[in-house]
């Protein structure tokens, strides 16, 4: 199975600094990885790269071309952002606090303790060493905190944690490179320096002031005068004291002609700012009470300043004159981030412990963005039935529902006063149920975004497991305390009947697909299967010899599978109610070692069990989770021959979570403990000025948390899209989603001597679509295929659907799937979605499981093109393939009628051709077929259709 790493939603930033690249890209760490946030699209993509542990600084090149990340273990990645490649790697010795490009983009400072480094920048070039490291500056008492370049890349302004900025100039002649000339100090700051930054004269660009800000909320304007004798009315003005720096500008004539000997006169020496007389101009207080400055940036085309502070409140100023603009607070946490957009319309803010991010256009005073994660982790996803929606539940009694393609949260429910434990979509994808610790079900409506209906039970009860019938009639949870299974009524909401037997509690909870059967599980070791409709109760018990963890139902209903406590996944078929087989998978899902494990990973028996399982769309394969770094991937299909480990998936290698590392580093180990468990963070980590980062949210109490809660990798929930194209898993990182994408992979079905590219390209050419479409079908590339459905003309389509063989039928409609969403000829791909249910009906329907996948794909594209569907042959078409579509039980009753009525209120203005009209009575007769329970509603409708066609005289 291709899947591939496509994104990680329920997490937008958990720290670091964030930067804008081309002014509608925003790139922020996310743990380990690197987020890009189209603004503009309103899209995120996360990069497949990872970095070893989780990232603290990150900077783009001006080009916005190249990235450079920085982690906590100082190792250094290089990556091609548009190819979402890493190019290079590298290790730096000392902590980096930040890290810039220059602006030309040739040269890279890095921050690393005490040491300013200056790095050439690499390109595409192919290099055996590719960074160069030119200059070190040693300068600096104390750890350096930021640094800023000059426009024309030749000065670096320098702020450290000895409250002092220096100005370092990076000399270009050749004898003048291992020359040194000694950086000039600002001095003044009583508290640690966060920001320091370079101001220029607008016409001319030429660097007129700089800027210090320190923690304690002071800003100095420095500004410079030239080196006359004479004392200017500034410094006779000015009661400070001159700065260290300033005898080393007085240098000897000799000192000048040897310079001037070296290529460069004195005029060059007259224009070099650290020559310049610096004095102290103007000092500003944002007199924030006791909150400190944890974050600034400064802006120099409009000279604007905005900073951050440890209680949530941000400022934007106008400079030099120090005119408050704007002072808003955002958040009850400290400020880890903000920065200036290109053009200097957006703010970008970020609160590491919240999670939240935000860009704001401070003119309009509106959001552009607007998204906060998860507070805790996440217990429990749901896919909706047409995959394009994705709901998640966490320990901070919230509930997030995502768009699956652009990983945006548009809604977040807050109503639960406990843990949401389990989440189920209804099958008309506008209603959401949830289940929590607190005692309730809650039903949303995902239109008006409001809680419409909550179950409750007579005394108080904690559900852990959620289920709901096909119907949509039947709610179903199961408990925690009391280990009984609760059924409402949906439109009632009334308490119909409590499901008794259980000795444990009760984990998992599950409708049959196709029957009315309600399967539990729980860690009494036993699997119950009961007919709730009936009123029988239990109707089979399954006996296990450990605990059952979770259950789950293959789509066709009938057969079942659970996990159990010794890592054992058992089969059993539903109908006869025997085991089938059984899968070991203790050694498949072992790995990782706790800081805290006495014993190594190949040892412990803790975490070596499935706690989640979910069928694929087809039932071919399963995938399993649980307390480890790996999830499984196993093929079910054909159980005669062998049960096949497919892959299995790590889901991270970021070396901040506990359980990643299979063998532990005896060096590591002291006295004490593991070096990673002691606590020897100082007042700086509180103050939000060194790390920034989730580790200690709520376990400070003594004994809450072995290891000070450090967090341990491990996945809590699976789930696969019903289009069978992706798959989401619940993890410690975030909701790490993985989609298959098989336009990068050679994977030919037929192929032989005859079948290349090349002879498509001929065939396409002597204008034979039908050898040219079937050659691309047995070469199995994505290009080709959709190269050759365009290029068939619409009169040969039915000739062409017809030829195509069954064999082909789903890499067909998998492509028509993709083309309906990206291409803008409707009529025509809906008319070849026409022409092939019209040909291969038959044989759809008699292998509707293996083609489930696609035409779930095919059914959500549809649904997205329903606003651009006008009266037309087109309109038939689309209500063609949706007829066929529900006749195959893809397509829910209650969208079906909407569809046709729609389509009947249409006909009432409009004309339709005869032909037409009889193949919709023909679809009526064969949806009304295949569902006999559903006869007098679909004839109703095929009735008002007919009315309507006479009275427009058809």
């Amino acid at each position: 199975m291709n899947y591939r790493f496509q994104n990680l939603l329920g997490a937008p930033y958990r720290g670091g600094n964030a930067v804008i690249v081309n002014n509608n890209l925003l790139v922020s760490p996310v743990g380990n990885r690197v987020s890009v946030t189209d603004l503009l699209k309103s899209e995120t993509i996360t990069l497949p790269c990872q970095a070893s542990s989780n990232l603290r600084r990150i900077a783009a090149s001006p080009d916005g071309v190249f990235l450079l990340t920085v982690d906590e273990n100082n190792r250094c990645l290089f990556i091609n952002l548009p190819r979402r490649a890493v190019l290079h790697r590298l290790s730096f010795k000392h902590p980096v606090s930040d890290v810039k490009f220059s602006p030309d983009g040739r040269l890279i400072a890095v921050a690393a303790g005490k040491l300013l480094q200056i790095w050439r920048s690499p390109g595409f070039r192919k290099e055996f060493f590719p960074f160069e490291l030119i200059r070190t500056f040693s300068d600096c008492n104390d750890r350096i905190t930021s640094l800023d370049w000059s426009p024309n890349s030749d000065y670096l302004v320098v702020g450290s944690k000895d409250l002092t900025g220096r100005l370092f100039y990076l000399s270009k002649g050749k004898k003048k490179k291992n020359s040194y000339s000694k950086p000039f100090l600002f001095l003044g700051h009583r508290d640690t320096i966060v920001g320091t930054f370079f101001g220029v004269d607008k016409k001319t660009n030429d660097v007129m002031k700089v800027y210090t800000l320190s923690r304690d909320g002071a800003i100095f304007t420095w500004g410079y005068s030239s080196n006359d004798p004479e004392p200017t009315k500034m410094e006779e003005d000015s009661s400070e004291p001159d700065s260290t720096g300033t005898p080393e500008q007085r240098q000897d004539a000799e000192e000048r002609k040897d310079l001037g000997a070296n290529g460069e006169g004195d005029e060059d020496d007259e224009h070099l700012l650290h020559k310049k007389k610096w004095s102290l101009l103007k000092k500003d207080f944002f007199m924030q009470a006791q909150a400190k400055l944890t974050a600034c940036d400064y802006h120099r085309g409009l000279d604007l300043v905005v900073v951050g502070f440890s209680n949530g409140v941000f400022a934007l100023y106008q400079m030099p004159d120090f005119v408050c603009l704007h002072l808003l607070s955002i958040s009850r946490e400290k400020i880890t981030t903000a920065v200036f957009n290109d053009l200097g319309n957006w703010l970008t803010f970020g609160c590491a412990k919240l999670g939240q991010l935000l860009v704001w256009e401070w003119k309009s005073e509106s959001y552009i963005l607007k998204q906060q994660g998860h507070y805790f982790d996440v217990n429990c996803i749901a896919y909706s039935p047409d995959s394009q929606l994705l709901a998640t539940g966490a320990d901070d009694n919230k509930i997030k529902v995502w768009t699956a393609s652009s990983g945006f949260c548009f809604v977040t429910f807050s109503e639960h006063t406990n843990a949401v434990t389990a989440l189920h979509f209804m099958p008309n994808n506008h209603c959401l149920l949830s289940a929590s610790l607190d005692g309730t079900v809650r039903a949303w409506d995902l239109f008006r975004y409001r809680n419409f209906k909550t179950f409750v039970t007579p005394t108080p009860k904690q559900f852990v497991s959620l289920a709901a019938d096909q119907s949509g009639e039947v709610i179903c949870a199961g408990t925690l305390d009391s280990f009984e299974v609760f059924v409402w009524s949906m439109k009632t909401g009334r308490l119909l009947d409590v499901l008794s037997g259980h000795e444990g509690p009760v984990h998992g909870l599950m409708f049959s697909p196709n029957t009315s059967i309600l399967a539990s599980s729980s860690w009494d070791k036993t699997v119950r299967l009961w007919d709730v409709f009936s009123g029988k109760g239990g109707v089979e018990k399954f006996e296990h010899t450990h605990d059952v963890l979770t259950l789950t139902y293959r789509p066709d209903g009938k057969q079942l599978a659970c996990s159990t406590l010794d890592g054992q996944i058992h089969f059993w078929d539903t109908l006869e109610g025997l085991e089938m087989f059984t899968i070991e998978g203790r050694r498949d899902i072992a790995g990782g070692r706790l800081m805290t494990d006495r014993r190594p990973a190949a040892n412990s028996s803790a975490g070596k069990c499935f706690t989640t399982l979910n069928y694929s769309a087809d039932g071919s394969y399963i995938l399993a989770g649980g307390s480890s770094k790996y999830i499984c991937m196993y093929d079910v299909a054909d159980q005669e021959k062998a049960i096949v480990l497919l892959r299995r998936f790590q889901i991270t290698y970021n070396l901040s979570l506990d359980g990643v590392l299979d063998f532990l580093n005896s060096k590591n180990m002291t006295e004490a403990g593991p070096l990673d468990l002691i606590d020897d963070d100082d007042s700086d980590t509180e103050e939000g000025v060194d790390k920034q980062s989730q580790k200690k949210l709520a376990y400070d109490l003594p004994g809450s948390m072995p290891n000070h809660g450090r967090p341990i990798i491990r996945s809590k929930c699976l789930r696969i899209a019903p289009t069978g194209r992706s798959w989401a898993a619940a993890t410690t990182e975030g909701v790490l989603i993985y989609s298959m994408d098989e336009s990068f992979i050679f994977d030919p079905t037929d192929l032989d001597i005859d079948v290349t590219p090349e002879a498509v390209d001929a065939a396409l050419k002597e204008d034979e679509p039908k050898r040219a479409l079937i050659l691309s079908l047995r070469l199995n590339e994505d290009t080709l295929i959709k190269k050759c459905i365009v290029a068939v003309s619409p009169v040969d389509i039915p000739a062409v659907a017809s030829s195509v063989p069954f064999r082909y039928l789903l890499r067909l409609v998998q492509a028509l799937g993709d083309l309906l969403e990206q291409s803008p000829h409707l009529e025509f791909i809906l008319r070849w979605c026409q022409e092939l249910c019209k040909a291969h009906g038959s044989s759809i329907q008699q292998n509707n499981r293996n083609l489930l996948p696609a035409l779930k794909s095919l059914q959500k594209a549809q649904q997205q093109i329903v606003p651009y569907v006008v009266i037309s042959h087109a309109h038939f078409r689309f209500c063609y393939v949706q007829s066929i579509l529900f006749g195959l039980e893809i397509l829910s009753l209650k969208e079906y009628s909407f569809l046709v009525l729609n389509f009947k209120l249409h006909l009432s203005k409009h004309s339709l051709h005869p032909d037409e009209f009889w193949i919709i009575l023909s679809l009526t007769t064969m949806v009304t077929k295949k569902r006999n329970s559903k006869f007098d509603s679909i004839w109703k409708i095929g009735g008002g259709i007919a009315a309507v066609l006479q009275a427009s005289e058809c």
